[in-house]
């Protein structure tokens, strides 16, 4: 079997992070950890996280870190992630997160973070492209849309575009991104765990990046590359 890891992965909206963080968690054969998915779960199963979470968001705010690492925390605590690790998308978001992540794991630490490399162009292009599924958070786009049109293949939800996948909306998105992320990407390189993976080009072409990077990263601490590259 594959080693396993504890991998955090980063990008822009519309870098592919959905992706690549479910390819990756085959490969290490450790749970995708997605914040996204955590929180429309929470928020549809009425647990009191999820509507601590809708009440938030039904007011226009934010849903704040600590609520956010909370949930990160329990799932982290799964036996799971806690034997073999995992692949981290969605957080931390912002520096106040990432130190909120080392008390989680501590006294582990985490062995990578990822950071999806892709020109905003290219971002631009793809999110104006996305179509989404209401329930399930599937991404689609224009050029692969679901089998039936309008519904998704997983769970049958309504595919849509999203209503702040316009041009304007998207660039403040990327704006916003980038102020908040430059903290948490100073955070990392200097502890050493940052690795920037170019996220232009074919998705497998993206994986065997990243894994190669992966495995780069975790020889030089003496575990042994995985296998299939």
């Amino acid at each position: 079997m594959v080693s396993g890891v504890r991998l955090v992965v980063l990008g822009k909206q519309g870098a592919g992070k959905g992706t690549q963080c479910t390819r990756l968690s085959h490969h290490y054969v450790v749970p995708h950890v997605s914040t996204g998915d955590m929180l429309r779960a929470a928020v549809k199963s009425r647990t009191q996280l999820g509507l601590r979470a809708q009440e938030l968001m039904d007011q226009g705010e934010l849903v704040p870190d600590q609520l956010i690492m909370e949930m990160v925390g329990q799932r982290l605590a799964h036996a799971d992630a806690r034997s073999r690790g995992f692949v981290l998308d969605g957080a931390p978001r912002t520096l106040s997160q990432a130190k909120m992540l080392d008390e989680v794991l501590a006294p582990d630490l985490l062995d990578l973070v990822i950071d999806l490399d892709v020109p905003t162009q290219v971002v631009l292009r793809r999110l104006a492209a996305r179509r989404v599924c209401v329930d399930c958070g599937t991404n689609y786009s224009v050029s692969q849309p679901p089998l039936i049109r309008g519904t998704c293949d997983i769970c049958g939800g309504e595919v849509v575009q999203r209503e702040d996948d316009t041009e304007d909306a998207i660039q403040r998105r990327l704006e916003l991104y980038q102020r908040q992320t430059k903290p948490l990407l100073d955070f990392y390189g200097q502890a050493d765990l940052l690795v920037r993976v170019n996220g232009s080009g074919s998705a497998d072409l993206v994986t065997r990046r990243a894994i190669r990077a992966i495995d780069t990263a975790l020889a030089r601490r003496g575990r042994p590359p995985s296998e299939g590259v």
